[in-house]
């Protein structure tokens, strides 16, 4: 006979930052990567920001080989396996990146979620009442846990973006009618709908166009 058990233990994690946070700073980015990246690599496509920009992009905890060379590295969020407590796991790792590198409130606040990164950053933000100047869901699915009520304290003023390309494999006709409707319903006229020319990759120049 088995038993599922848990335990709690310490553990460290690994993140990347681009810039300086200074007096400077314009704005403020938490940027969460998608499927098979690596922060560090991820914060490539922020490379061009000017120096008003200080770039914060967490790690996916769980590494993996990509491939049967076994020569490049890939991390996922989140598994169908025990969801809610490794949610919970990745949650408070965030907490702790956050908290360590933003020590003032930033004068601008964009969180940036792409692909499996969309799930990440809207919970994230749901479940720690993040007040953002700008929420960018690149990309990715919106999780159906998440209600209207659970994004009700955003500032009015708060701009909400679904951005994705128009050949994008894993966005159906279907899925985008699914997700605009979520959004619309989550976060009302807030949600601007953003259809670029691509497939399932990041937009750089829309980024860049955000930037100070």
């Amino acid at each position: 006979m088995t038993h599922k058990k848990n335990i709690s233990y310490s553990t460290i994690n690994s993140y990347h930052t681009q810039g300086e946070l200074t007096e400077n700073t314009e704005t403020v980015w938490l940027v969460f990567h998608g499927l098979g990246y690596l922060s560090k690599y991820f914060l490539r496509y922020f490379s061009e920001l000017p120096a008003s920009n200080f770039v914060i992009c967490p790690q996916a905890p769980s590494k993996y080989y990509q491939g049967t060379n076994f020569k490049h590295v890939g991390a996922s969020w989140l598994t169908k396996v025990d969801t809610e407590t490794e949610t919970i796991n990745v949650l408070n790792y965030i907490d702790a990146v956050f908290n360590k590198e933003v020590t003032t409130t930033p004068k601008k606040l964009i969180i940036l979620g792409y692909s499996q990164g969309v799930s990440i950053a809207t919970r994230w933000v749901a479940s720690r009442k993040i007040q953002c100047y700008h929420l960018v869901l690149h990309s990715g699915g919106i999780p159906v846990e998440l209600k209207k009520v659970d994004f009700d304290y955003m500032d009015k003023n708060t701009q909400v973006t679904y951005l994705y390309g128009d050949k994008d494999p894993y966005i159906t006709e279907a899925r985008k009618t699914e997700e605009q409707l979520k959004g619309t319903n989550l976060f009302g006229e807030k949600l601007e709908s953003i259809v670029f020319k691509g497939v399932h990759e990041v937009n750089k120049n829309y980024i860049n166009s955000l930037s100070d």
